[in-house]
């Protein structure tokens, strides 16, 4: 069997418009991975941001749910009952926020790990690592401030008894 010139000239004719269509793939799906990616980064890094946000606020729920423990001992001391009281219930409410702070802390830091565990690029892994760090504070600190409401709730519970 033998090939003629046109023959070899319609081959080649077909396997340019083959290869060519098969580079405008490639190129069409390197496009899309590169977007891909850079948008996973970006959704790494306000995760990471989210997270420490979060543990921002349980920290701050922290500080409110001492404060109330303080008035509530203070005000347990002084047999003003409505106010011990109402320093626990605000002990209370700000160590829920703290609780759900922290949540919000460990969701941002899962969707981080998500990204770490799909490319193993150096900005995930230090966004993961970031957002990990201040989930671990916010639950610290939303297991201070619920410990503080408890404290808080005990003095109330003391002024009611006088």
């Amino acid at each position: 069997m033998q090939i003629t010139l046109d023959q070899l000239r319609t081959q080649f004719e077909a396997m340019k418009l083959e290869f060519a269509d098969l580079k405008k793939s490639q190129l069409e799906t390197q496009k899309s991975y590169s977007t891909s990616l850079a948008v996973l980064r970006d959704s790494t890094v306000h995760a990471s941001e989210t997270a420490q946000k979060a543990a921002k606020a349980a920290e701050h729920s922290l500080f409110c749910s001492n404060e109330c423990l303080k008035a509530a001992r203070s005000a347990a001391q002084s047999f003003i009952v409505e106010v011990a009281q109402a320093a626990a219930d605000a002990a209370h409410h700000a160590a829920q926020s703290a609780l759900e702070s922290a949540a919000t802390a460990a969701s941002a830091a899962a969707t981080s790990a998500m990204a770490v565990a799909h490319h193993e690029e150096i900005i995930f892994s230090s966004a993961s690592t970031a957002a990990a760090e201040a989930s671990s504070k916010a639950a610290a600190f939303a297991a201070q401030a619920v410990v503080l409401s408890n404290q808080a709730r005990e003095f109330a519970n003391q002024a009611n008894r006088k």
